[in-house]
């Protein structure tokens, strides 16, 4: 039994994304276990799964990367992501809207240009306290925050060792997921924007009593103008 067939069939077995160690565990697991009830029965075990129990996470990854040249090279309409927390299947993007036939009650909510502006600000600049945040948008961000808390784009963190002990904010493992990035330096012009001057809240504070009054809260100049979610998450 080819290694590539028996990680499709793990992938295929759950909605759920796998590592490359999961996939390399459970293949072991399974081999032990044979070679166990070979055992007991005095049964000779299979020499091509026997070498299984030896397998290597390098040997995981060449199997899948193997799976996605086949699914391209065959113009399959499915193929094999990576997302943070591991591999799994997906249909591609451009059968999201035949997919989302299937769920019409399931219509993909989109998130306003002030919820966008807040979550990108904590991408970028994570763990972040709330007053931070507001000091960049020049707006209270009470209603954004618990938002993206209530969608699990965003989860509290910790708390700052400043006065009061606020809160920290950071982002989750299915923001990475929705946008179709691994990691955080996948973020467009992640190191640039990283650098970038924002004001603080002791800015704020040391503003003259008599400055005028900050604008009314719309839609701007988004950090992740350009981002999409991951049309293989939608589907």
């Amino acid at each position: 039994m080819q290694l590539t067939a028996i990680v499709e069939a793990l992938l295929f077995a759950t909605q759920d994304p796998l590592s490359v160690t999961d996939i390399g565990r459970a293949i072991r697991e399974t081999v032990r276990e044979a070679k166990e009830h070979a055992t007991e029965s005095s049964t000779p075990l299979d020499e091509e799964k026997a070498a299984l129990e030896a397998l290597t996470d390098e040997q995981v990854l060449a199997a899948l990367e193997e799976l996605v040249r086949h699914y391209d090279e065959d113009n399959r309409s499915f193929t094999i992501v990576q997302r943070s927390t591991g591999w799994r299947l997906c249909a591609k993007g451009e059968f999201g809207e035949w997919c989302r036939a299937l769920y019409p009650g399931k219509k993909p909510s989109r998130l306003s240009g002030p919820a966008l502006e807040t979550l990108a600000i904590i991408s970028y600049r994570q763990p972040i306290t709330k007053s931070a945040i507001e000091a960049v948008r020049g707006v209270s961000v009470d209603a954004m925050v618990q938002q993206l808390l209530d969608r699990n784009l965003v989860r509290i963190e910790g708390r700052a060792d400043l006065p009061g002990r606020p809160l920290l904010y950071a982002t989750t493992d299915l923001f990475l997921d929705h946008f179709g990035i691994r990691h955080l330096d996948d973020l467009p012009n992640a190191a640039e924007l990283r650098r970038v001057k924002l004001p603080t809240p002791e800015d704020v504070a040391n503003q003259s009593a008599d400055a005028p009054a900050a604008p009314a809260e719309q839609e701007g100049t988004l950090l992740l103008d350009g981002m999409e979610p991951s049309p293989a998450s939608e589907a």
